[in-house]
C-alpha cells in the first residue's frame, strides 16, 4: 500500500505576475490564504501556474519561495514535467535538493508518445529522481492519455505514488483502481468530478477552484472522508455553475479573473494568455456573484 502524499484538496496555485514579473509578495498572501483556508496540498509551477512561460529561473524560484513560505505546514508539489525527459530529471532533481515534498509529472505535450514510450520515459525519470512522483495525466492539454496497462506498471514503481487523474474517463479511472488497487493513488484532476473521483476511492482532489474557494473545496473532501457522502454531493452541485465557468476560457483565464474580482492578488497573465472577452467576463461575474463571492 502507498500512502497518498496528502488526503483531501490541494491547490494548483496560480502564478500572479505584476509587470511580467512574478509577484511574490502577492504569491505569499496567496499561499498563505490557503493554509489558512484548510487546504491539505500546495501545488507549485503546474498547469493552473502557467508554468509552460516560467523561465527555469522563475520556475526554480518559484518553487524556494514556496517551500520557504510555508515551512512544513502542509507537503508542497513542484511541477516538473517536461516533454524533454531530461529536463524533467533536472527539474525534479532541483525540487527536491529546495525541499518539495513530491513533484507532479504532467505527460510530454507535443510530442505525442505512444504508450510504450510512456511508459519509459516516466520508468527513466523515476529510476533519476529520489522524490514522490504524481502523474498528471490530461489529454484536453497534452494529446496523450496513459492507459490503464501502462498505469498498472507504473504502479509497481515504488516512488510513482499516484496520479492527478484529468482525463475526465471514468472508465478509465475505475480501470486504474480494479487494476491497480491501493497502488496507485488517485486524485481528481477537475473540480466538477471531485465527488464521483471520491467515491472510486480518490485521495482527494488537485483544484484549481480551491484558489478562489479554498474552504468550501477542502470542506466536500472533509466531509466526504468523515461519511457525510451527502453533504459532499450536495456542496459540489451548489458550487457546479463556478467550477464550471472557471473553465469557459482556458484555464488560468479565469480563475485569476475571479481572484481579482474578489480582492485576491490574481495579478496579470503572461502572454499568450490574456484577459477574458466582454461576454465571458460577465458571465462569469454574476455566476460570482450568485454565490456571493462578490457584489454584482
Amino acid at each position: 500500500m502507498k500512502k497518498p502524499i496528502f488526503t483531501g484538496s490541494a491547490v494548483a496555485l496560480i502564478t500572479p505576475y505584476r509587470d511580467n514579473q512574478v509577484d511574490f509578495e502577492a504569491y505569499g498572501k496567496l499561499i498563505d490564504l490557503q493554509i489558512a483556508g484548510g487546504t491539505s496540498a500546495l501545488v507549485v509551477c503546474a498547469t493552473t501556474g502557467e508554468a509552460p512561460t516560467l523561465s527555469d529561473e522563475e520556475h526554480h524560484a518559484c518553487i524556494d519561495y514556496a517551500v520557504r513560505r510555508v515551512a512544513g505546514r502542509i507537503p508542497v508539489i513542484a511541477g516538473s514535467g517536461s516533454n524533454d525527459t531530461q529536463h524533467a530529471v533536472d527539474m525534479s532533481n532541483y525540487a527536491k535538493d529546495a525541499g518539495a515534498d513530491a513533484v507532479l509529472m504532467v505527460t510530454p505535450y507535443y510530442n505525442k508518445p505512444t504508450q510504450k514510450g510512456l511508459l519509459r520515459q516516466y520508468t527513466y525519470i523515476a529510476e533519476r529522481v529520489d522524490l514522490p512522483i504524481i502523474l498528471y495525466n490530461v489529454p484536453s492539454r497534452t494529446s496523450v492519455s496513459i492507459s490503464a496497462e501502462v498505469y498498472e506498471e507504473l504502479s509497481k514503481i515504488p516512488n510513482i505514488n499516484g496520479v492527478k487523474e484529468a482525463s475526465g474517463d471514468f472508465a478509465l479511472v475505475n480501470e486504474v483502481f480494479h487494476r491497480c488497487g491501493d497502488e496507485m493513488n488517485v486524485w481528481a484532476g477537475n473540480d466538477d468530478i471531485i465527488v464521483p473521483v471520491l467515491a472510486m476511492g480518490g485521495a482527494g482532489v488537485i483544484s484549481t477552484a480551491a484558489n478562489i474557494l479554498p474552504r468550501v473545496i477542502a470542506d466536500i473532501c472533509e466531509k466526504w472522508f468523515a461519511g457525510d457522502h451527502a453533504g459532499a454531493a450536495a456542496m459540489q452541485t451548489e458550487y457546479y455553475d463556478v467550477l464550471r465557468d472557471l473553465f469557459i476560457e482556458t484555464n488560468p483565464i479565469p480563475v485569476k479573473t475571479a481572484a481579482n474580482l474578489m480582492g485576491l492578488p490574481g495579478g496579470e497573465w503572461r502572454l499568450p494568455l490574456c484577459e477574458m472577452t466582454d461576454a465571458n467576463l460577465e458571465k462569469l461575474k454574476k455566476t460570482l456573484a450568485r454565490h456571493g463571492l462578490i457584489v454584482g
